[in-house]
């Protein structure tokens, strides 16, 4: 069956579409995206996910290219065609096609949305859950404006192909202080010795991820205790457990860090119950 990508107003077959050379996507980052998972043909979080959106592109002064009630529906109809039950859709929103210069384009100059689905093996999760990944450190070497989700990845790039050079599936940055910031594609979680759960603060350093917040609700439901405050890679370590959250792979404990194992370096009980408890209380929407 045909992959289908949205494109400036288009369905087209994946392996046809494509932007202008001149996208500013292309030539600058000049850009911010999401990226959203589809689990039994539902959405998941779909609300929190374009709420985050609309920031990004405030924060980056980015018109948004339609309403939210148009946008819903593309991203419906895409995942229709195709025929997504469980997987994700990636949306690209870019300031727009214009003669190569660094200040904006005039107002005039249409955004351009790109939006791709496509399914992926439960199987693959249910496996890095049941086993756990490894990790590595990184020198924290971002722009200071991690908390907008823009296109310009070229750092979180490095620091993933370092991980897996490493025999890591993720990378872990670490500031200049010496504290834990996230993961190259990740938010980093570690579970205390006294049970609590505790993440970096989102206000600075951070992206406020979706499946984050989620989270967090998850947490009150089951009674979990949540501290937002930095933590060292020392602390990171020596902690009963640590687990990474992303909307993609929900919450992937982590076994070994720098070749360091992590507790007795199996997954933890914490990151299992929130993740049995995860789709219970997230935002669904069906396709």
């Amino acid at each position: 069956m045909p992959r289908y990508a949205y494109v400036n107003g288009r369905y087209l077959r994946h392996a046809d579409a494509g932007v202008h050379i001149e996208d500013r996507g292309y030539q600058f980052a000049d850009g911010v995206y999401e990226v959203c998972e589809v689990r039994h043909g539902q959405i998941v979080d779909l609300t929190r996910h374009l709420n985050r959106l609309d920031r990004s592109l405030g924060e980056i002064r980015i018109r948004a290219p339609m309403s939210r009630a148009a946008l819903v529906g593309i991203i419906r109809e895409l995942l229709r065609r195709n025929r997504v039950r469980n997987g994700l859709f990636y949306l690209q929103v870019t300031r727009g096609v214009a003669r190569r210069d660094h200040v904006f384009p005039s107002a005039e100059t249409p955004a351009s949305l790109v939006i791709t689905a496509k399914s992926t093996d439960p199987g693959i999760i249910a496996g890095k859950n049941a086993k756990g990944i490894k990790a590595v450190t990184v020198p924290e070497n971002r722009w200071d404006r991690v908390d907008v989700k823009t296109i310009g990845l070229l750092p979180n790039v490095l620091a993933r192909q370092q991980a897996r050079e490493a025999g890591a599936q993720e990378a872990i940055f670490v500031d200049s202080d010496g504290l834990v910031t996230e993961g190259a594609a990740t938010n980093v979680w570690l579970v205390d010795s006294s049970g609590r759960l505790v993440t970096r603060p989102a206000e600075h350093g951070i992206l406020r991820g979706i499946t984050r917040t989620t989270l967090m609700d998850v947490a009150a439901r089951l009674g979990l205790e949540i501290e937002e405050r930095a933590f060292s890679v020392e602390e990171m370590r020596s902690a009963r457990e640590v687990f990474i959250t992303a909307a993609t792979s929900i919450c992937f404990p982590v076994v070994e860090i720098d070749g360091v194992p992590i507790a007795n370096g199996h997954p933890g009980m914490a990151a299992q119950r929130i993740r049995e408890a995860f789709f219970d209380i997230a935002e669904k929407t069906a396709i």
